[in-house]
């Protein structure tokens, strides 16, 4: 039956699948996991990746990307924005060193109320 089942039907059949599988134990997974191989024609590793994903998505439709919580606010972005573009847009890993010898240089240059104290 692996051949000549559509995507669409597979999609359905892991939309089916999905909920009992997020609920199972560890014993009655392992049971989904063999009845969605033998359904579907996936490996197993391929069917527990899909089965982890947080919704499926419908033919045609893109999953959305998750947005991160933001750690810093406005005021801290366009300060370190300002540094970057004064280094001439360093890469991160070269401006984290140079970080505290332009913000020692903009402190005194440059009026922005969010500058950190300290060195």
């Amino acid at each position: 039956m692996a051949g000549k089942i559509s995507m669409g039907a597979r999609r359905e059949v892991l939309s089916a699948v999905m909920e009992r599988y997020r609920s199972a134990k560890r014993a009655e997974k392992g049971r989904i996991l063999d009845e969605l191989c033998a359904t579907t024609g996936w490996h197993r590793k391929h069917a527990v990746r899909a089965l982890r994903r947080r919704a499926p998505v419908g033919p045609g439709a893109v999953e959305a990307a998750r947005e991160r919580k933001r750690r810093y606010g406005a005021p801290i972005k366009d300060a370190v924005t300002a540094l970057w573009e004064a280094s001439d847009r360093v890469c991160g890993k070269r401006l984290k060193v140079m970080i505290p010898d332009l913000a020692a240089g903009a402190r005194a240059t440059w009026p922005i109320a969010a500058w950190p104290s300290g060195p």
